[in-house]
């Protein structure tokens, strides 16, 4: 596996782990360190969000000529997260145990299935599709 895509899914196992993180602080009363890990949450994944709409995206789009197939579905389910996003500040802002879960299980599901189509579809056409891919997503040292 080319280190650029080893690298997309080194981030979204970071975002799981970190996830799992903000959980295990709500369920203990830990508000103060579960507002931390959502914040860090939030910066790590809308992170990866950006690469993947202004980088991976238009490069596959450029390669292909295919702009209406898995990087329209990606940039929907993108949207959804950021809309659960929002859910979540407002119940973990509240201190509302049961909305921080029941809406972060709901983007937990999600993130999921949609890390599943990237990682073996997406991922694996961009790699067939794009040459340098990683100077595309800004993943070299030069």
């Amino acid at each position: 596996m080319p280190a650029p895509i080893k690298a997309l899914i080194s981030q979204h196992r970071h975002c799981d782990e970190t996830w799992a993180g903000v959980e295990a602080a709500v369920r203990d009363s830990r508000w103060e360190e579960a507002a931390r890990g959502y914040a860090s949450f939030v910066t790590e994944l809308l992170a990866h969000l950006d690469l993947e709409e202004h980088a991976l995206f238009p490069a596959f789009e450029h390669a292909t000529g295919i702009t209406h197939g898995p990087t329209q579905v990606m940039r929907m389910e993108h949207d959804d997260m950021r809309d659960l996003l929002a859910q979540l500040k407002t119940a973990v802002a509240a201190k509302d145990a049961r909305a921080t879960l029941s809406a972060g299980e709901t983007l937990l599901i999600l993130i999921q299935q949609h890390n599943m189509k990237e990682e073996n579809v997406l991922y694996p056409m961009c790699e067939r599709s794009i040459p340098d891919l990683a100077e595309k997503l800004g993943l070299t040292d030069s």
